[in-house]
């Protein structure tokens, strides 16, 4: 297997890897070029890619047509971020339905695989082609097991795993039964949000005594992180000892200023970006 990285800050694979060259011409179109493919008799080849913008969906593109061009049998694409995910219903008959549009361009690129990790829901890998998922759960049990360690693994402060909303109930539900041994318990959470400004109106916690407890958020998305601010401050209220997030794609668009008024420590994977900032534990892929 031959591993063409195009984003020079995430190489998550480490042999066999191919080299390129990129530039814009002056109107902004993308180029790629100068590919030395390794000595090897391999016709199978993996792009990866952190997409954050359409320049990196296109240069995707572009590297899939020089790569069949080149001979390569079997071209798989890695996108641990999934774009568009978030927006996979119409809330209007006036808007796109995006991850359709999105998927569907994968789709016409006609990829051996594509392999995404921790998908928002069922629908994004229901429209992908030949998709292969890759779970979170290594790094939720790193999490809490961290957690753990700033108490001595007193039974006392074993953390309660928290699930945000209704969207995260099954996934976090089967967590917290793996789990269940390294914590105290399961809380489930909602929000309630207006579907036409996309604005959340107030949260829902089922307990009344969290315990002076550590407790651990778990999610798959931190964009601007209004939903863990207001869900940290309704924890509080019901008595939440320390409160610790977890999610797999940190996206972090406001920044970590209001974030760390509320939370110790915040585990999230580089599958978006690469963080530095003493809030962050990142987990390379």
């Amino acid at each position: 297997m031959l591993y063409l990285h195009l984003d020079p800050g995430f190489k998550p694979f480490q042999d066999k890897i191919i080299k390129f060259n990129t530039f814009k011409f002056p109107a902004g179109e993308l180029h790629i070029k100068d590919i030395v493919l390794p000595a090897t008799r391999s016709k199978e080849v993996t792009i990866t890619h952190r997409i954050k913008n359409s320049d990196d969906l296109m240069l995707i593109l572009l590297a899939k047509d020089v790569l069949s061009n080149m001979g390569m049998e079997k071209i798989n694409l890695f996108i641990p971020y999934l774009p568009y995910a978030r927006q996979d219903r119409r809330t209007a008959y006036s808007e796109p339905l995006s991850i359709k549009v999105f998927t569907t361009i994968i789709n016409n690129a006609n990829f051996n695989s594509v392999s995404i990790l921790d998908p928002h829901s069922d629908i994004s890998t229901a429209l992908l082609d030949r998709c292969y998922t890759i779970g979170n759960c290594s790094y939720v049990h790193f999490s809490i097991n961290k957690i753990n360690e700033v108490y001595s693994f007193h039974t006392e402060k074993k953390p309660y795993m928290i699930s945000p909303d209704a969207g995260a109930h099954k996934k976090v539900t089967s967590y917290a039964s793996k789990f269940r041994h390294m914590i105290s318990g399961l809380i489930k959470c909602d929000k309630t949000r207006d579907t036409a400004t996309g604005k959340l109106s107030g949260f829902d916690v089922y307990t009344d005594n969290l315990q002076g407890k550590p407790c651990l958020i778990i999610d798959d998305i931190c964009d601007g992180g209004g939903t863990f601010i207001g869900l940290a401050e309704k924890l509080k209220k019901k008595n939440a000892g320390s409160l610790y997030l977890y999610v797999t794609h940190g996206i972090f668009s406001n920044g970590f200023d209001e974030l760390s008024k509320h939370f110790i420590k915040i585990f999230t994977t580089n599958s978006y970006q690469n963080i530095d900032n003493p809030l962050i534990k990142q987990l390379e892929l």
